[in-house]
C-alpha cells in the first residue's frame, strides 16, 4: 500500500497489488490486506504482534543493549548515524521485538523482525535479542515462535554479523533437543543471511500469502545469471511448491493455524520432561591407527577459557610476526581471488595422504563445487571437506567458481554425519564467493541446504577445524566454518558480502568497491582482532601461490597444531565449547570489542 502522509494519519491508501484507492480504517479492520485483490501489506512489529497474541498477555523481553559500531563501518554515512535514524522513524531499539505471551491461551515466546528498521538486517543485537528469546523458551519450556521479514545480515557490522547466523542457529538446536517446538513464519520479504538460518532451520515453516524467500534477492540473480525469473518466484505459493514451507497462511488464519500448532505441541508433551541424549563416549584410538601420537594433555579450543577480545602471545604460526606493512584490504582481495592460488584439491595432494573423494548428495545431485572425503593426516584419518575452484577458465565454469548448489551443502553435511558417526575430526577448506545464487539453486532449496549444515555443525560430536584459504564469501563459507577452530590463511579474506555487492548498495556504484573493502574489515588481522579467527597461517613470499610447497608445509603444521589437542575433549565438552565459543558475538560483545580499539 502506498501514501505520503505518515501510516497513523493516512485517511486513504493506494494498494501496491491493484492500485485501488482504499479507505484506511477499512483497510486496518481487514488487518492490512487489500479487500479486492488479498495482496498483504507489510507490518511493523508492534502491530503484527498485536494481531497474533492474546490481548493483555504480551510481556516485552528486555531491547537495550550496549551501543556498538564493532567494525566503526561508514560508506556516505557513519553507522551510528543510520542507526538513530531508524530509531527515530521507527521507535524501536532495533529490528526485532521480542516477548512472552500467549497465543488462544497457550504460552510462547515470540521474536518479531520489523523491516523498517534498516531491512529488518541481522546484527550483532538482532542476534543477542533473538538469542535470548530462544534461552528463555527454554528456560520457560515453551515453543519459540520467529517472525522474520530481512533484507539479510547487516553489512555494517561485517563479519560480525556473518556470526549470528550461528549463534542463533546453536540456540534453536538446544530447543530442539530439549524437544520444545520452533517455528518460523515467513513474511515480505526474507532473504540473505536469516533465510539461511533461523527462518528455515525450525521444526515448522509458515509462509504468509505474498511473501517472498531465498537466499540470492532477484535482482542479484538476474545481475548474475541473465535470466529472465519465472513468473512468482520465490513467492510463498512457489516456497509451497518446491516443498520448501509446511503452508502457506492468509494473514486472517494465521493466529488459528498457531494456535493449533501450540495445542498439539503441549497435547503431546503431557508435561513430561525429554530424555536427555546420551552422549558416546571418546573412542580417538582409532585415529591414530596407523601413526599413534604421543601422549598430550586435555586442551580446549581456544577461546574456552579466556576472552577472545584478550590477544594471547603468538606462536611461532600466528602470523602475528613483526613483518612489512600491512597491505591495503582491497590489494588482499584481489590476492585471495588470484587464479594461481592453490585450491582444495591442491591442498588434498600436497597436504593430505591417501584421499579418496566420495561423491553424492545422496538426493539427486552431486555439485563439483564441493569436494570432500576421507583422507590421512600425519597418519590419523580425518573427513576432508573443501570448495573448489580451479585454475583455468574451463576448470573454473566446471566447478562453478567454486559456488556451492544446495545439492553441494547437502553432499557436505552427508559426509559431517558420517564423519561424526566413524569418530572422525572434520577438517574443512573455505574458498568460495558465496553459495550459488543461481534459479535452479533457489527451487532447490539453498537458504535451508546452508540453514541445515550451520545448525547440525553446533552439534556436531567431533572435532571441526575450518581453514579459509582464499575467498570467504558469506552464508556460503559459513556453511562449512562454524567450528572448534578457524584458522585463516595470511592473504585470504572473510565477509559478510562482497567488496561488490556493498558497494552497490551502500555507495553510489560498484567503482567504491575498494572503499567497501577497507570499511568491511575483511582481512586476517582484522577478524582475528575480532575474534572471527583464532590463527593465521602466514603465506610465503607475496602470496601463497608463489610457492605452494612452503604454503603446504606450513598448512599441515598448523592444522597439526589445532587438531591434536582437540582430539582430547569428550564429545560433550566439545559441542558445548563449540557452542560457547559463537555465543559470545552478541551485542554486548561487540560493544566491548569496539571498546578495546
Amino acid at each position: 500500500m502506498t501514501a505520503t502522509a505518515p501510516r497513523e494519519e493516512q485517511l486513504w491508501s493506494r494498494c501496491a497489488g491493484c492500485a485501488s484507492l482504499l479507505y484506511r480504517k477499512r483497510l486496518r479492520r481487514n488487518l492490512d490486506v487489500c479487500p479486492e485483490c488479498g495482496a498483504h501489506a507489510r507490518l511493523g512489529a508492534p502491530e503484527r504482534l498485536r494481531q497474533l497474541v492474546d490481548p493483555g498477555s504480551l510481556r516485552p523481553l528486555p531491547d537495550r543493549l550496549p551501543e556498538a559500531d564493532p567494525i566503526e563501518f561508514v560508506d556516505v554515512l557513519p553507522y551510528p548515524h543510520r542507526l538513530t535514524a531508524a530509531r527515530a522513524s521507527t521507535g524501536l531499539a532495533e529490528a526485532v521485538v521480542c516477548g512472552t505471551a500467549t497465543i488462544g491461551g497457550h504460552p510462547a515466546v515470540l521474536a518479531v523482525m520489523d523491516f523498517r528498521f534498516l531491512g529488518g538486517s541481522l546484527g550483532c543485537a538482532v542476534g543477542e535479542l533473538i538469542t535470548r528469546a530462544a534461552e528463555r523458551a527454554l528456560d520457560d519450556r515453551v515453543p519459540l515462535i520467529l517472525v522474520t521479514a530481512s533484507g539479510g545480515a547487516r553489512m555494517q557490522e561485517g563479519a560480525l554479523s556473518l556470526m549470528q547466523m550461528a549463534t542463533v542457529s546453536q540456540a534453536i538446536a538446544a530447543l530442539r533437543e530439549a524437544g520444545l517446538l520452533t517455528v518460523s513464519v515467513l513474511t515480505d520479504p526474507t532473504y540473505g543471511g536469516v533465510a539461511a538460518s533461523f527462518a528455515t532451520n525450525t521444526d515448522l515453516v509458515l509462509a504468509e500469502s505474498g511473501a517472498r524467500m531465498g537466499f540470492a534477492g532477484p535482482r542479484v540473480i538476474r545481475q548474475v545469471t541473465g535470466r529472465a525469473l519465472p513468473e512468482g518466484f520465490q513467492t510463498a505459493d512457489f516456497l509451497l511448491r518446491h516443498g520448501q514451507v509446511d503452508m502457506v497462511v492468509q494473514r486472517r488464519s494465521l493466529r488459528g493455524r498457531l494456535t493449533a500448532l501450540l495445542a498439539a505441541t503441549r497435547a503431546g508433551r503431557s508435561g513430561r520432561p525429554p530424555v536427555p541424549r546420551q552422549e558416546p563416549a571418546p573412542r580417538r584410538e582409532r585415529l591414530a591407527a596407523d601413526a599413534p601420537a604421543p601422549a598430550r594433555p586435555a586442551i580446549p579450543p581456544a577461546g574456552a577459557d579466556r576472552d577472545p577480545l584478550v590477544e594471547s602471545p603468538a606462536s611461532p604460526t600466528a602470523g602475528d610476526r613483526p613483518g612489512p606493512a600491512a597491505r591495503d584490504p582491497w590489494d588482499t582481495v584481489r590476492t585471495a581471488r588470484h587464479p594461481g592460488r592453490p585450491t582444495t584439491l591442491d591442498y588434498l595432494d600436497s597436504v593430505f595422504d591417501g584421499f579418496v573423494e566420495l561423491h553424492g548428495d545422496r538426493l539427486g545431485g552431486d555439485c563439483p563445487a564441493v569436494v570432500g572425503g576421507v583422507a590421512r593426516l600425519e597418519g590419523r584419518h580425518v573427513m576432508v571437506i573443501g570448495h573448489q575452484k580451479g585454475h583455468t577458465t574451463a576448470e573454473l565454469v566446471a566447478r562453478n567458481f567454486g559456488m556451492a548448489s544446495p545439492a553441494g551443502h547437502r553432499k557436505a553435511l552427508r559426509l559431517m554425519r558420517l564423519a561424526a558417526r566413524l569418530d572422525l575430526p572434520v577438517v574443512t577448506l573455505v574458498d568460495t564467493p558465496g553459495a550459488d545464487p543461481g534459479v535452479s539453486a533457489e527451487e532447490q532449496g539453498q537458504a535451508a541446504a546452508i540453514a541445515e549444515n550451520i545448525l547440525t555443525l553446533t552439534v556436531l560430536p567431533t572435532p571441526v577445524l575450518a581453514v579459509i584459504t582464499g575467498e570467504g564469501g558469506s552464508g556460503g563459507a559459513l556453511a562449512l566454518a562454524v567450528a572448534d577452530r578457524v584458522l585463516m590463511l595470511e592473504h585470504a579474506v572473510y565477509s559478510v558480502i562482497s567488496p561488490e555487492g556493498c558497494a552497490a548498495i551502500l555507495w553510489p556504484d560498484r567503482s567504491a568497491a575498494p572503499q567497501a573493502a577497507r570499511a568491511l574489515r575483511l582481512t586476517a588481522p582484522d577478524l582475528r582482532r575480532l575474534g572471527v579467527v583464532d590463527e593465521i597461517v602466514p603465506e610465503p613470499a607475496t602470496a601463497a601461490h608463489d610457492d605452494p610447497a612452503e604454503i603446504a608445509r606450513r598448512l599441515r603444521a598448523a592444522l597439526l597444531a589445532n587438531l591434536l589437542p582437540l582430539l582430547d575433549v569428550p564429545p560433550a565438552m566439545l559441542v558445548r565449547l563449540r557452542r560457547q565459543r559463537f555465543r559470545r558475538f552478541g551485542a554486548a560483545r561487540a560493544g566491548a570489542r569496539a571498546g578495546v580499539r
